[in-house]
């Protein structure tokens, strides 16, 4: 707007540039969805959706590598192979048991106050409770320190001067649901306040502190002897646990990741290509701009994977489209299992191969094939079925991307094509870098022109459109993620009147043009050797 003059003199005016920069998103975030030991559920909104950096994050609040969780090794075999980032979602299926875990407080004679384990799972049957009365106002007769302690890892919270009364600003309940990662009140507290626990007997020689003898007193902890009162570890699960429609509405299993903000690639463990659902799972993924990696059944061959019927190329036609976000490799991981006196074990690949992608990424950029004598798997000494190069050549032209061994290198993922990447479907995004670039481009043009809703429509928005999409493509162009020598090679990008007609303006829409020449993996090198004849003198 001009500026306002009253008085002779100089007056000075900052004019917007018109600069919005945009971010390029991150580009390897990984979103786990299964069974863990313990931690918050899928039911939990969005507390039930849990973003850990590293695996002792992980061990800490999901527990750590589990027998009965498949998903956990992949999450170790994930930070372990480069992976930087991880979206944690729990799916517990109770059986008949209780989930959770209980401790009875004694109360005088009258009934126990209940603390309950603060999510399911066999690990609250190790958690104990003390409570003394060394309280800031003795004269208040229902306050109280409680102290909880995980048996599993010898956590201990300490929760002084809470309350019985549900009014008061330390209500127990309120203090318990706020601040403990072990414990809830059974129920809430009601007027008027209630008893307050026993205090435990002090430690002493023959009864240590946290001690569980039997006839120690100085603790309290679940009876083992009552079955009540224990956690479950639940049941297996199954892929419609996880993947099925009726869970879309209540945001569970693989929806509840409508939550989180973004994630770019999706594991599924232990479920494999045979399963049905993972279609669902794939078109999810295309929702969000992310890419499914499937793992193969366990028990596969090399020619079960390559038979004409029933093998590979017939369960990825059932993905249909929904197969350019989903990529799959094979064979299985053999490891050692830490929870089998490690022995050696078959586990899933997905883990590992997204870790490999996520450190392909920061180290060459997403439009880099995450494949090669570069892209080693860590973790695994050996692979459930060894292929040679001419098995090799039976798996890539169906587009399944196979794990290799080779001396010296370990082994590395030899492969990077989606599951529409079968020779005869002749599908533009056949390469996995392809479809996640233009992934990367998508999301990061989605969340950087915002700014562009709701302003006037008309070439000086056009302008900075151009200007600003431009300055993004063409950093990614100095970066090498980009076919051509020159930028007019590489990219363009056009808003203008002829892409914004006159009536898309009256329709309120503007329209922008972005168009990039991807890069695609020298996947067959052809090396032709001729010999020369010696010189012949006339």
């Amino acid at each position: 707007m001009p500026i306002p003059v009253s008085y002779p003199g100089v007056y000075v005016q900052e004019v917007s540039s018109g600069v919005h920069t945009i971010t390029g998103v991150a580009t390897s975030v990984t979103a786990f969805v299964g069974r863990t030991l313990r931690g918050p559920l899928d039911t939990d909104g969005p507390d039930g959706v849990v973003t850990v950096t590293g695996f002792p994050d992980f061990q800490r609040v999901y527990g750590g590598i589990w027998s009965g969780s498949p998903l956990s090794f992949a999450v170790r075999d994930f930070f372990l192979n480069g992976g930087g980032q991880a979206i944690i979602v729990r799916v517990y299926l109770a059986g008949g048991d209780p989930p959770a875990a209980t401790l009875h407080l004694p109360v005088g004679g009258g009934s126990p106050f209940d603390l309950v384990a603060a999510n399911p799972g066999g690990w609250g049957n190790k958690l104990q409770a003390r409570v003394d009365h060394d309280v800031s106002d003795p004269s208040d007769a229902t306050l109280f320190n409680l102290y909880v302690r995980d048996g599993n890892t010898g956590q201990v919270e300490e929760f002084r001067n809470v309350s019985m009364d549900p009014d008061a600003p330390r209500a127990v309940d309120k203090v318990l649901a706020a601040s403990s990662a072990l414990v809830r009140t059974s129920v809430a507290l009601v007027s008027p306040a209630g008893t307050v626990p026993d205090a435990n007997d002090p430690p002493s020689p023959t009864h240590p502190l946290w001690g569980t003898e039997a006839g120690n007193t100085t603790n309290t902890w679940v009876d083992t002897g009552t079955p009540a009162d224990l956690g479950s570890d639940g049941q297996a699960l199954a892929a419609s646990n996880i993947i099925d429609a009726s869970l879309i509405g209540p945001k569970q299993g693989i929806y509840a990741l409508e939550h989180a903000d973004l994630f770019n690639l999706l594991c599924v463990p232990p479920f494999t290509l045979s399963d049905t659902e993972l279609v669902d799972a794939a078109a999810y993924c295309q929702s969000r701009r992310a890419v499914l990696i499937v793992d193969p059944p366990a028990d596969w061959t090399l020619s079960d994977a390559a038979k004409t019927s029933g093998g590979f190329a017939d369960l990825a036609g059932g993905f249909g489209t929904t197969g350019r976000y989903a990529a799959c490799y094979f064979p299985s991981l053999q490891q050692p299992d830490p929870t089998k006196d490690n022995q050696l074990g078959v586990f899933p690949p997905s883990g590992a191969v997204a870790g490999v992608i996520a450190r392909t990424d920061a180290q060459r950029g997403v439009w880099k094939a995450p494949a090669g004598l570069d892209a080693s798997v860590l973790g695994a000494p050996a692979l459930s079925v060894p292929l040679t190069d001419a098995e090799n050549g039976l798996l890539n032209p169906l587009g399944l991307n196979c794990l290799r061994s080779f001396p010296l290198s370990g082994r590395v993922v030899w492969g990077a094509r989606t599951m529409r990447g079968a020779d005869r479907l002749a599908d533009e995004w056949k390469y996995l870098p392809v479809r996640r670039t233009a992934l990367y481009i998508e999301e990061s043009l989605y969340r950087g022109t915002q700014w562009v809703v709701f302003e006037p429509n008309d070439e000086p928005l056009w302008a900075q459109i151009r200007l600003n999409v431009g300055a993004f493509m063409q950093g990614l162009f100095r970066q090498g993620a980009f076919q051509g020598s020159t930028p007019k090679e590489a990219y363009f990008v056009k808003c203008d009147k002829e892409t914004t007609t006159q009536n898309d303006i009256n329709s309120g829409v503007v329209n922008i043009v972005v168009g990039f020449a991807p890069l695609k993996p020298a996947e067959f090198v052809v090396i032709t050797v001729q010999q020369l004849a010696g010189q012949i003198t006339v």
